[in-house]
């Protein structure tokens, strides 16, 4: 083994065991900021910590953010696309992570079944869309025809030009009915993408990532190049434009993505009122009924 491949085993390896780490971290920050924003806690220390507790706060103005899209009643749509492994889902993890469901959802959305392959290609995308006072998160979106359709041959020529047709009447006809769409690119590297295909063989928990089409998309990364480039160039529009995030570093990319996303609303913290637990009413006819032992789970732990 030469140095660069012992360099790159290292890296693998720092990269699984930060993966798991930044899951125990989570908690116990979590932990650490209970009390909530404003309150006073130790400076933490190191490259790490100051990660931790950026990403905490930009995560406390992304709750005040969902309060106010509940409030006002705003319909939001944020696409995320770029390569394999550019680290899409790892962004949409810590946009959702504390915020409701009901109101932040995110579509992920299967290749089209026999049926959609019939309809109007945006068809099954208008589903997803928001209601008042939602925001829901693409991941992946309808430009799939101008990426991997196209690189793989799964669209005619015909389709790849009426999409591109198609998609930013598509886009302003979203905008002109009330709904702000905001579409990231997250742009790596060929060796980043590289390493983090190679991480995701050698972690038995995401080698469910790796599908075929990853792998062949690893081979014809000059014709994703060439379909982003144009991609890009054709849907770039001035009501709808793309927003590139530099993704080589990946808790760079997601500090940068948040805030951004953060900068493109004029969110403002919506008052609410003092919340005060009711006391709990009790009644001398209540007779609480035993649970059956063999109900329970067993407590291996």
């Amino acid at each position: 083994m030469n140095a660069y491949d012992d360099d790159l085993v290292k890296r693998i390896h720092r990269d699984l065991r930060d993966d798991f780490d930044e899951e125990l971290e989570l908690e116990l920050d979590d932990r650490n900021h209970g009390a909530g924003p404003g309150v006073p806690v130790a400076e933490p220390a190191g490259e790490r910590q100051r990660y931790f507790r950026e990403l905490f706060r930009l995560q406390s103005e992304l709750v005040k953010l969902q309060d106010w899209v509940q409030h006002t009643g705003h319909k939001v749509v944020i696409l995320f696309e770029g390569r394999d492994a550019a680290g899409k889902g790892g962004v949409i993890k810590r946009i959702t992570q504390r915020l409701n469901p009901r109101v932040c959802r995110v579509a992920a959305l299967p290749a089209p079944n026999d049926r959609e392959r019939t309809q109007w290609y945006f068809q099954r995308y208008v589903s997803h869309l928001p209601a008042a006072g939602e925001i829901v998160l693409f991941d992946r979106s309808w430009y799939n025809r101008a990426g991997v359709e196209r690189v793989m041959g799964f669209c005619t020529d015909e389709q790849y030009e009426e999409f591109f047709r198609t998609a930013p009447e598509f886009e302003r006809m979203l905008l002109r009915s009330g709904i702000q769409l905001i579409k990231y690119w997250f742009s790596i590297s060929d060796d980043e993408q590289r390493i983090r295909f190679l991480g995701r063989i050698h972690d038995p928990l995401k080698q469910w990532k790796l599908s075929p089409m990853d792998l062949e998309s690893r081979r014809r990364w000059e014709e994703y190049t060439k379909a982003k480039e144009v991609m890009l160039e054709r849907t770039h529009i001035p009501e709808s434009p793309w927003w590139v995030v530099k993704a080589d570093d990946k808790k760079r990319a997601r500090l940068n993505c948040i805030s951004h996303l953060l900068s493109q609303m004029p969110y403002q913290e919506v008052p609410h009122a003092d919340i005060v637990l009711p006391v709990r009413e009790r009644h001398e006819d209540y007779i609480r009924h035993p649970v059956p032992d063999e109900l329970f789970v067993p407590e291996v732990y």
